[in-house]
């Protein structure tokens, strides 16, 4: 082989080699954006998953919204509920709850969940008809609990506007599958129309915070779930007493809109609707989700 043909088959080779770049840069591009695509989307999809979740654990008539950039959205968790016996069986059997003096037990009808994620333990929140989530309405408002500024501490258990109380333990009932909760003595100033009691968790707060694409085209914000503060009536917005626990759910937020109606029939039901925009690479995936609460007390 003389040098003017490796020379001539080292061109032909070349040219080859770029044609074939050349055809494959469009495809490879194309996989790698629609991968991209599909992992925003489903960042995207589960972080409004997992807050979906939460708002159809919440306690009726506790979602509340606030801010424009950050946005927050809290709720008070339930863990579980059920119907408090308002009245003895034929036999005079049984613990009802009484709502014309202070009261510090009742009997369930029909047994308590027991799973431990849903087993009632000590300073659970017991709330009965919860009707507000407003600082401007904190009577029948849970979040109002074990706050002495609006007499809903354990010092006065005959406080006309608190329905709340921290639960001490569960027993036995009086009668076969039934469970005994007590609680720290509390006069409940609404008796619920279906007998409904819920048992809450504690607060949670989404805090949506878009931020700009950097340099590379990707977003700076983020999505995160906060846990764990001790309720307070007015909103926080960035400032959580107690012992705060954050997590993060989506990152590269650009963009998000969190709004909530909850008279979307009557007072039965409310909408929650959210959209959030995730970018990377100079790309941008929007999703919107639309959650319905159950707000009957």
């Amino acid at each position: 082989m003389t040098l003017v043909e490796l020379v001539v088959v080292l061109a032909i080779l070349a040219i080859l080699s770029v044609t074939v770049a050349m055809a494959l840069r469009d495809p490879i591009r194309a996989y790698v954006d629609t991968n991209r695509r599909g992992e925003l989307a489903d960042a995207a999809d589960t972080a409004l998953r997992r807050v979906a979740r939460d708002v159809r654990l919440a306690l009726p008539n506790s979602l509340r919204v606030t801010g424009a950039g950050p946005i927050y959205l809290e709720l008070l968790l339930t863990k579980t509920g059920g119907r408090y016996r308002a009245q003895p069986d034929a036999s005079g059997n049984g613990n009802p709850l009484d709502f014309s003096s202070s009261d510090s037990a009742f009997d369930t009808l029909g047994p308590a969940v027991t799973t431990s994620a849903q087993a009632i333990v000590a300073n659970d929140i017991l709330v009965v008809h919860n009707l507000f989530a407003s600082t401007s309405a904190p009577s029948a408002n849970a979040y109002t609990f074990n706050q002495a500024a609006y007499n809903c501490g354990a010092a006065t258990p005959d406080s006309s506007n608190c329905n709340t109380a921290r639960i001490s333990g569960t027993a036995a009932g009086t009668l076969a599958d039934e469970t005994r909760i007590s609680f720290d003595a509390r006069r409940f100033p609404l008796a619920s129309p279906g007998n409904r009691f819920q048992v809450v968790s504690g607060p949670v707060t989404y805090v949506c915070a878009p931020g700009a694409p950097d340099a590379n085209g990707n977003g700076t914000g983020t999505l995160t779930r906060v846990s764990g503060y001790t309720i307070q009536l007015a909103q926080p917005t960035g400032s959580y007493t107690g012992s705060p626990s954050t997590a993060l759910l989506a990152q590269n937020v650009t963009a998000c809109e969190i709004t909530y109606n909850p008279l979307v029939l009557t007072q039965s039901l409310g909408l929650l609707s959210m959209r959030v925009a995730l970018t990377r690479g100079g790309e941008t995936v929007n999703l919107h989700h639309a959650v319905h609460v159950n707000n009957i007390p």
